[in-house]
């Protein structure tokens, strides 16, 4: 879409994507959210901005390039369900698009909820009798509450099922946010006044050590609630031991 815009540009978006398993029902449904930047970088010009997008377009290249990656994976023998695919889904491919979440908190609330989220929250679990588990989900067709009860051996098949491999990643990203990108040195050109002050902060002390040691210094160690830093003083001692007494380490 953004390549067809101008061949000689080649307008490169940013995505973001994140893969989820599971539906409501706790059943295995594999399917992938996706964060695009309302715009792309091109060979010669720093950013052109994208304000629409082209839903029949997109369920047809979707539907495309994973046949086409299907095909080229499994080999000739898919070619006979690649022909039903086409016939079966003339459309495309079924693309569900949200209205943009441009919000810097809004975009992180919803791209979070997918990445720390578990297969089923406590809260829907409402009984277990040393057999059998009954839980509750709310269905996306109608919005009507589900209840299901099922062995709890059952039950456990299906939580595990979504625990991925180890090291397997679970976020991508590609486009311009991918690592070594060729216009990365030029897209901070882009980045309007307004949201300077807002990326400055990001590389703050507090946000540093978050960042490289793990753990947020101003997180009180009792109640979980953010400090403010009022003063600061600090003994003469190696970062490395801080941080060790700090993770409980000695």
């Amino acid at each position: 879409m953004f390549h067809k815009q101008n061949k000689d540009e080649l307008f490169t978006p940013g995505f973001i994507l994140v893969l989820h398993t599971f539906g409501r029902d706790l059943k295995w449904n594999p399917h992938i959210h996706a964060l695009i930047s309302e715009g792309g970088a091109g060979n010669h010009t720093v950013w052109r901005p994208c304000t629409h997008f082209d839903f029949r377009f997109l369920r047809n290249s979707f539907r495309k390039v994973l046949l086409d990656q299907l095909t080229n994976k499994i080999g000739k023998s898919f070619c006979k369900v690649k022909n039903e695919m086409y016939s079966k889904h003339a459309e495309g491919f079924y693309v569900r698009a949200k209205p943009n979440h441009c919000k810097p908190d809004v975009t992180i609330k919803y791209i979070s909820r997918y990445l720390g989220r578990p297969v089923i929250a406590t809260s829907r679990i409402d009984a277990y009798d040393g057999d059998n588990v009954t839980f509750h989900y709310t269905r996306h067709e109608d919005n009507q509450t589900i209840t299901e009860c099922i062995p709890a051996l059952d039950f456990i098949k299906r939580l595990i099922v979504h625990i991925p491999e180890k090291h397997f990643k679970m976020l991508h990203y590609y486009g311009i946010y991918a690592k070594h990108h060729k216009q990365e040195s030029k897209l901070h050109k882009c980045i309007s006044s307004e949201k300077h002050r807002y990326l400055c902060k990001f590389y703050n002390w507090q946000n540093m050590i978050l960042l490289t040691f793990g753990y947020d210094p101003l997180k009180c160690p009792k109640c979980g609630k953010s400090m403010f830093a009022f003063e600061v003083y600090y003994k003469k001692t190696a970062l490395f031991e801080q941080y060790r007494k700090v993770m409980g380490y000695g």
